[in-house]
């Protein structure tokens, strides 16, 4: 057993400051609260007077007397207006006819040729005749408008006008669309001009330009095999989903199923547009042989031009835009009996930017023009315009 005596002491309690291990912070830098409190001073009693000379009312101003309002003001003449005369008196007097002056010899010889030809008719035609012209004349002028007439308004002079081969329906006189809303006249002139043909066509029978055509109104079945999305113009192909025969026999086989149709579409759509308008212009064989078209326009089944299946006319971002626009409106209309003449003027101001932000939201939303969408694997035709030369397929 261990004495206890025998238990060496614990060593002295050090002092803790000589224990750092750390340096010693480094010291904070104060500002001065005197200065700090005379800028802010200084820039209240700025701001306070700013204040005071916007919210101030105006002085009012003196008034001109009532004898300087009632004299209009009068403008400085200038020294050309100055120097002309002031009454037909003082207007100067023009000399003698120079040597070199021809005015009345020429005028004196109109008269006598005037008065020859007038003479030749009366001995032609009766002595009265030339007189009853001249009254006629006379009459006409004074029965006649002052204003030039722009377009023909009888009928017989539109009739006689187009006759002459100056006029024509595709630019009708721009009066006749108040006096015939409907356009009946025109409808007329429509069945009228085409009664006016030949009895007998001019034009021949002609043979056929080869055994293996396909001729005009030929119709060929196709199939998308790529969709198309009117936001941006692009390619379409489609591929031949039954067998062409020619046109003369029905026997040959011209364009065998699996051939493609190559076009494009286009990417500008009106408002209120449904159809995509496609158009073919290549028409590629299995073995790699191809015959180029003239931009033939698509058709669906029933024979309509165009395609259409999906159509966004994004609603949605003009409904966003009608109730932002709203919010922006009646947020400025707010507006309370104390505000003074700064709020007011805030208010107002604010309210003139906000409606013409949200005019301007709405005029973007309404300028977005519809999306038509139109996925693969849809039906569509091919309608020959023009008669199409092949070779037999011998695939």
């Amino acid at each position: 057993m261990t004495d206890l005596s025998e238990t060496p002491a614990p060593p002295p309690k050090v002092d803790p400051e000589t224990l750092a291990i750390r340096s010693h912070p480094m010291r904070s830098v104060r500002f001065k609260r005197r200065l700090i409190i005379g800028l802010a001073a200084a820039g209240s009693a700025g701001l306070m007077g700013v204040t005071w000379a916007a919210l101030s009312t105006t002085r009012p101003i003196r008034l001109a007397p009532e004898s300087d309002l009632s004299q209009p003001l009068e403008k400085p003449s200038s020294d050309t207006l100055a120097a002309l005369p002031t009454a037909y008196g003082s207007t100067p007097q023009l000399g003698p006819p120079l040597p070199g002056d021809l005015g009345r010899p020429i005028l004196r010889r109109q008269q006598l040729d005037a008065q020859a030809d007038s003479s030749t008719d009366a001995g032609s035609g009766g002595g009265t005749s030339g007189g009853r012209s001249v009254a006629d004349e006379r009459k006409a002028a004074r029965a006649s408008g002052v204003l030039f007439q722009r377009g023909i308004t009888s009928a017989a002079d539109r009739s006689a006008y187009q006759d002459s081969g100056f006029g024509s329906d595709a630019m009708p006189n721009p009066g006749d669309a108040f006096a015939d809303p409907n356009g009946q006249i025109r409808k007329a002139q429509f069945v009228a001009a085409n009664g006016q043909a030949e009895d007998v066509d001019s034009h021949r029978l002609k043979p056929a330009a080869s055994p293996y055509l396909l001729s005009a109104g030929s119709i060929v079945s196709a199939s998308l095999i790529t969709g198309l999305r009117s936001d941006l113009p692009g390619l379409v192909t489609a591929q031949v989903t039954e067998n062409v025969f020619d046109s003369p026999t029905g026997q040959i086989l011209l364009i065998p199923q699996g051939a493609r149709l190559v076009g494009s579409y286009d990417s500008v759509i009106a408002f209120g547009q449904s159809r995509a308008l496609v158009v073919w212009q290549r028409i590629v064989m299995p073995d790699g042989s191809s015959l180029r078209i003239d931009n033939v326009p698509a058709t669906d089944t029933a024979g309509y031009s165009g395609l259409a299946d999906k159509v966004d006319r994004h609603s949605w971002s003009l409904l966003k835009g009608v109730v932002l626009s709203t919010l922006l409106g009646v947020g400025s209309e707010l507006a309370f009996s104390s505000d003074s003449d700064l709020v007011q003027a805030i208010r107002r101001s604010t309210q003139d930017s906000g409606s013409r932000a949200g005019d301007q939201i709405v005029g973007k939303n309404l300028n977005i023009q519809p999306t038509i969408t139109v996925r693969p694997g849809a039906v569509v035709r091919l309608v020959v315009h023009k008669d199409l030369i092949l070779v037999p397929w011998k695939g």
